[in-house]
């Protein structure tokens, strides 16, 4: 069964969605979709795809698509995915679902009701470190969870490993609330929450935060962007089953390129997983192990990435995840965050 794919939004990252999906068997890239024309045209024609459109509604009124793809700003993900459900096309949408919890729970309602397969892209669940862990942990190797200690560590503020930021334009609209960004929170502290949270089989139930905007530039603005989206952000959680941890992400993190680290332990062992310069290691000390405070690394297996298991759940009817009911929730996790970063903290008086 081959699935005619359609991808909505032609930025930088619709890029890997691209070759992601063209690298695949019995898929077809048929239509882009951009406001842009220039920007649609330019990569239809890298990626060989016949028909262009400058709005979803062109696009259903074309009609010859299975699935889609959406790599628009965070601030559209739910105008330009409801449509596209409605239609009873399948979907993979970019992280986070949506800006806020309400409009993420009708994008997984609407899913739901047009019974396709809904997917968020949250590429680290492509860990083959991430799935063993949650495996150990489902398994009972750790006991029961009490601590854990996660981080999601970017340093394209402070060097141009990836361009800059300060002149282009895919970096300055995360900077800008104005343009749709949540900041580092809604950008890869989402990652980071459900990598934690997914590793140990429980969502978090409490949050307490604190957001940071550092001064960037004269004024905090760079031509038509505001530099008002946070930065740095740090947040305690309890999680359902009462385990307890830190949370914290940052695009200050010199040294670092895109660095996950996760620590989980439990009353019969821990486990400590890294993911550094693209390479996955797991190391845990359970048993015996314990008593000297040695650690031993985990042999790790291939996973499917998020976009192999799309189009396995289109072709093949199986299960699939994280859905959008999942990113639903992150969302109300990353609202209860925002909301508690906007409470007066108590301030110290430092001699």
């Amino acid at each position: 069964m081959s699935i005619r794919l359609a991808i909505i939004g032609t930025g930088g990252m619709a890029n890997n969605h691209a070759k992601a999906f063209q690298a695949m068997t019995g898929v077809e890239l048929v239509a882009a979709v951009d406001t842009d024309p220039t920007r649609a045209k330019a990569f239809a024609d890298t990626y060989g795809i016949k028909h262009t459109f400058a709005s979803v509604d062109e696009l259903l009124a074309f009609g010859e698509f299975d699935a889609a793809t959406n790599v628009t700003p965070d601030a559209v993900h739910a105008r330009t995915t409801l449509p596209v459900l409605k239609a009873g096309k399948h979907m993979l949408c970019e992280k986070p679902l949506a800006t806020s919890y309400e409009d993420a729970m009708a994008m997984a309602d609407a899913a739901s009701r047009a019974g396709v397969v809904n997917m968020v892209n949250l590429t680290y669940r492509n860990s083959p470190a991430l799935q063993k862990a949650a495996q150990m942990v489902a398994d009972g190797l750790l006991g029961n969870v009490r601590h854990f200690e996660a981080s999601y560590l970017q340093s394209w503020l402070t060097q141009p490993a990836w361009g800059d930021w300060k002149t282009e334009s895919q970096w300055l609209w995360r900077l800008s609330t104005q343009h749709g960004s949540k900041g580092v929170l809604g950008d890869v502290g989402i990652h980071i929450i459900d990598f934690a949270s997914f590793a140990i089989g429980a969502l978090p139930a409490s949050v307490s935060a604190d957001l940071i905007t550092f001064d960037k530039a004269p004024n905090n603005q760079i031509g038509e962007y505001p530099l008002d989206a946070n930065d740095s952000c740090t947040l305690q959680l309890r999680l359902a089953n009462g385990a307890a941890g830190v949370v914290h992400a940052t695009r200050f993190a010199s040294g670092h390129f895109n660095d996950l680290f996760l620590r989980v332990y439990g009353d019969q062992g821990g486990l400590e997983l890294r993911y550094l310069n693209h390479v996955d290691t797991l190391s845990v000390s359970i048993g015996d192990d314990m008593k000297t405070a040695t650690w031993r690394e985990v042999d790790l297996d291939t996973v499917n990435t998020v976009y192999q298991r799309f189009i396995s759940a289109i072709q093949n009817g199986e299960a699939y995840e994280p859905d959008f009911a999942r990113g639903a929730a992150l969302q109300q996790v990353l609202d209860a965050a925002e909301h508690s970063a906007g409470q007066d903290c108590q301030r110290l008086a430092l001699n």
